[in-house]
């Protein structure tokens, strides 16, 4: 956020001053007490309450269009969930917690404080610009923490939008909000912060990792990948269908957990491919004009999916759009789901993650062969099953992994408030949601306090003393 003594500057020149700014004033309130860190949480709360029409508004406005039912359910209600979530849990979280000391030790008290880490760099997606900001904005402040937020330049009037909100809340040494192209979220993200967020792509998080590691910057990367969907033979394709779909269709499919690709029976595939388009139609009558399904965001990722799917045909791929004419993806921004078969690994869109409306579908013959495919792949952020064996449950939690399971339901697990929400591995590091959250973004202390006995001095040296030989004896057994 640019000051009047600033206005001059470009925006990375700045970026070193906020940061020096928040430090100063984080080293004169190195610890807020419970109270302030709850009053932040409300002042955020109240302007988000006051304010979500305008967000509303204005990431329509930056998606060309944007369903508010997308904006509230995906945006705006998981932040306030989050917030009285935070609220509620706070002071059971700060409580510094006992450990045990052991023989060695004794007699001596361990706690493990919870301390702020200090000033926090968070790094923005586009996809969900409210959520996606604000809610590792609550974790950072709950943790008695700074927060400096990169936007990303894709949302510009939902940016206008938060950065006038949030200084209502706050004062610019608590919280600033920076935007900027590229450039500036590579200058952002070599700040020597004390801890960094960064929410996209796989690629990008390699590049702001690497940026960090120069300060030894801990870093928290929440990434993607291709988050699979296992439909089990016993689950009827129905059923299957209708918990996969809303999964796909929120935000037009431009959702890091949005299910990349799906194995199905193979005998079952055209089934599938029916059904699908039966319940896309069902859920967005007269797609034309329908104003429950949003768009996708620019141009350039528009091109993108035409390049993924262009792709695709020239290697053999069958592509059937859920309603209207494949054709017509060119002319317009408002894409339904457009389904994929017959595709290989050597198609671009089986390589990259796909983030946007086009949903490949691979069939198999036996349910190993199935599972054996996706464990040869990255470690995906999500994986969802689609079973109600709870045999095959076990067996498929057991024999693979994923930043986070849902089964028989899609995209729903990142709703939940009191559990960790992030990835492993490609898919990213690291957790926030629930008390995860509040740990990242704090350093564990351990305090260990004496009185005035103390017998450890009786195991220091001069060695070999009798009751050292004792104690020793006793030990090592």
């Amino acid at each position: 956020m640019e000051s009047s003594s600033t206005s001059a500057l470009s925006t990375t020149e700045i970026l070193p001053q906020i940061l020096q700014q928040q430090q100063q004033a984080f080293v004169q309130q190195p610890y807020p007490e419970r109270e302030q860190r709850l009053a932040a949480l409300q002042a955020l709360k109240q302007v988000l309450l006051e304010g979500y029409p305008q967000l509303l508004n204005a990431m329509s406005r930056d998606f060309g269009h944007r369903s508010d039912y997308d904006s509230l359910l995906a945006d705006i209600l998981p932040v306030l969930n989050y917030l009285k979530y935070c609220q509620r849990n706070l002071a059971r979280w700060m409580k510094p917690q006992r450990r045990h000391s052991g023989l060695l030790l004794a007699p001596s008290s361990i706690k493990v404080h919870y301390q702020p880490k200090g000033v926090c760099g968070i790094l923005v997606p586009w996809n969900f610009p409210v959520m996606l900001s604000l809610s590792p904005l609550i974790s950072a402040l709950a943790a008695g923490n700074r927060v400096m937020l990169k936007l990303s330049e894709f949302t510009p009037a939902t940016n206008q939008v938060l950065r006038q909100l949030l200084s209502q809340a706050f004062d610019e040494s608590q919280v600033a909000v920076v935007e900027g192209d590229a450039n500036v979220a590579a200058a952002f993200a070599a700040l020597p912060f004390d801890h960094l967020l960064f929410t996209g792509a796989t690629g990008v998080g390699k590049s702001v990792m690497q940026a960090a590691a120069h300060n030894l910057t801990p870093v928290t990367l929440e990434l993607g990948g291709k988050s699979p969907a296992i439909i089990a033979d016993d689950v009827p394709l129905a059923v299957a269908v209708e918990r996969l779909l809303y999964g796909k269709t929120l935000n037009a499919g431009q959702t890091c957990v949005a299910p990349d690709y799906i194995l199905c029976p193979q005998a079952k595939v055209a089934e599938f491919v029916r059904l699908w388009q039966t319940a896309f139609q069902q859920m967005y009558p007269d797609f034309a004009g329908n104003t429950d399904y949003s768009f996708i965001i620019n141009d350039r990722h528009q091109q993108r999916l035409l390049g993924l799917l262009n792709d695709a045909q020239a290697k053999g791929a069958i592509c059937v759009p859920a309603c209207g004419k494949l054709e017509a993806l060119t002319q317009q921004r408002q894409w339904p789901t457009v389904l994929v078969t017959e595709v290989t690994d050597k198609m671009e869109i089986m390589q990259q993650e796909i983030f946007g409306p086009l949903l490949p579908i691979i069939g198999y013959q036996t349910l190993p062969q199935a599972v054996d495919y996706i464990r040869q792949k990255p470690r995906p952020l999500a994986l969802y099953l689609l079973t109600f064996s709870q045999q095959l449950q076990q067996q498929l939690l057991q024999q693979t992994h994923s930043g986070g399971v849902c089964i028989n339901d899609s995209l729903y697990h990142v709703a939940a408030d009191d559990a960790p929400f992030g990835g492993i591995g490609p898919s990213g590091m690291g957790h926030y949601h629930g008390v995860e959250g509040f740990l990242e973004f704090s350093h564990a202390r351990t305090v260990l306090c004496k009185g005035r006995f103390n017998p450890a001095r009786l195991m220091q040296p001069p060695y070999h003393r009798w009751w050292q030989k004792l104690l020793l004896q006793y030990l090592l057994r």
